[in-house]
């Protein structure tokens, strides 16, 4: 007779497999978009077979990370955003707002490489919809308070911005620029109309609250 219990460790080795195949993806793909699933598979040290039992094509593979990406973006725009408490002006708050996403923008900043040919703008659309509702409702009420350009209506501006930190983030793929997010964060406070010395008052702000919250943390 055998025990369901016997189907445990296969139960735990598959997801295993699945996780350090998408692990290997998202490597893979940000250097090589054109990588074909056998070497991936060689990459991920797993046979062939293994990866087509887990993902059927190229385009499971890649619906496989961007439901990823779009559940850790909504994960962090959650956490991000938070209860409500204090108002911060509207260039700390977008300022907060970019740092904490991305840690989500720089593990999947190899999609960027592959949405236009692979996923096609509606799914790029839908992934990145809560972060930009949440951009442009901060630049409405930058606006509103003269802290941001008016010149743009708020979405408009905010599709601006995110094309700047989209180019920001291939140039990363491409290894022509380093960034911890601290570029882009700077480059989109200017972009929105904040004053140079203004927008690095702010990124070193809240640089520094962060350290100092790590170290009360430790």
């Amino acid at each position: 007779m055998t025990h369901p219990v016997a189907r445990v460790p296969q139960r735990r080795n598959a997801r295993s497999n699945r996780a350090r195949i998408l692990e290997t993806a998202r490597r893979e793909f940000g250097r090589n978009p054109d990588i074909t699933l056998e070497e991936l598979a060689r990459a991920a040290g797993v046979v062939r077979r293994t990866l087509f039992g887990h993902f059927p094509g190229r385009a499971a593979l890649l619906e496989a990370l961007a439901e990823e990406a779009s559940e850790s973006l909504r994960e962090a725009v959650a956490a991000a955003v938070g209860p409500a408490g204090p108002v911060e002006p509207p260039d700390q708050a977008l300022a907060r707002f970019l740092f904490s996403l991305w840690p989500v923008g720089d593990r999947y900043r190899m999609l960027l490489a592959l949405a236009r040919h692979d996923l096609g703008a509606e799914r790029v659309a839908e992934i990145l919809e809560p972060a930009r509702d949440e951009v442009t409702a901060i630049l409405e009420r930058g606006q509103r308070e003269g802290v941001f350009h008016t010149h743009l209506p708020a979405p408009v501006l905010s599709a601006g911005l995110e094309a700047i930190t989209v180019a920001l983030l291939e140039a990363v793929n491409a290894e022509t620029l380093e960034d911890d997010g601290t570029r882009v964060v700077l480059a989109t406070l200017i972009a929105a109309g904040v004053p140079e010395k203004r927008a690095r008052a702010v990124v070193e702000e809240i640089e520094a609250g962060s350290v100092e919250a790590a170290g009360s943390e430790d």
